[in-house]
């Protein structure tokens, strides 16, 4: 067992997706699409007689990760790292959940397969409410299409073939749980048809239209995220919402060109790996 373990894991923007619920947290999940990012999240694992789970310097419950640590029965330190905007879309707790079973499995040797800690990491933010996909996505990188529910063992993954820069804007957050446990039929449908639309044409623009008009028709979009999206199509550009949060993406340079100053990223053609331990 060494004493420290890291791991990255992108960030992730999802443009659509569905509600598919099952009393196995591990088969639950979501049909849809996303970006995973350069950007993303560090997370560093050494045991710990106070457990704790920490992001940027700051003590915090994340019910996701805890759900990871007693699944490991790990008494561990989890230390987050990001530069990534906190509840507005971009995968963190997900990254947080991914990268502590990542970084727990090294550290405390616990010899589990990718497809095991997958899952693991997948049930628990399932169950904590706080996302049905991200997880699955950003273990495998680049612009991943979930055809099936549920994590890897169930999961069927295809992908866009597609690099490029990624610029975003941030309004405000959603709540993710208020929304997953609200009424979520109109949802679902919109993210089916989003996901047939783009399988039928696998590319970067269409994947850009199926995402704005999923939420139109999910009723998840915001006057102001509409109005930041027109501001980028009327400078010939593109973008659209990013799930769950009041955050616009753009492929390109569409912000900039439309006189917004975005954050900038990138699609990450990689999912989350392990990294050299820290010097302690």
């Amino acid at each position: 067992m060494t004493n420290v373990a890291q791991a990255f894991v992108p960030g992730h923007i999802t443009g659509f997706f569905t509600s598919n619920p099952d009393p196995d947290p591990t088969k639950a999940g979501s049909r849809g699409g996303g970006i995973a990012l350069t950007e993303g999240v560090t997370v560093t694992a050494r045991p710990a007689e106070d457990p704790q789970v920490v992001l940027n310097g700051d003590p915090i419950e994340m019910e996701a990760v805890e759900r990871v640590l007693r699944a490991l029965e790990a008494p561990a330190e989890i230390r987050g790292v990001t530069d990534l905007p906190l509840g507005s879309g971009f995968g963190v707790s997900g990254g947080m959940a991914l990268g502590a079973t990542l970084a727990v499995n090294e550290a405390f040797d616990r010899r589990l397969s990718v497809n095991e800690l997958v899952t693991v990491a997948h049930g628990a933010e399932v169950q904590a409410g706080t996302g049905l996909g991200d997880v699955v996505a950003q273990a495998r990188g680049g612009v991943p299409i979930r055809l099936e529910p549920g994590g890897p063992q169930d999961n069927k993954l295809d992908e866009i073939s597609a690099r490029g820069r990624i610029e975003y804007h941030v309004i405000g957050e959603l709540e993710t749980a208020d929304v997953l446990s609200g009424e979520t039929e109109a949802l679902t449908e919109a993210g089916k048809q989003a996901l047939s639309t783009v399988v039928g044409e696998p590319t970067m623009e269409t994947f850009m239209e199926a995402s704005r008009r999923f939420s139109r028709e999910s009723e998840l979009l915001t006057e102001s995220v509409r109005d930041v999206i027109d501001d980028v199509i009327d400078a010939d550009g593109t973008a659209a919402m990013a799930m769950l949060g009041q955050t616009v993406f753009a492929l390109d340079h569409g912000l900039s060109d439309a006189g917004y100053d975005p954050g900038v990223t990138a699609i990450h053609p990689g999912g989350a790996t392990l990294e050299p331990a820290p010097e302690l």
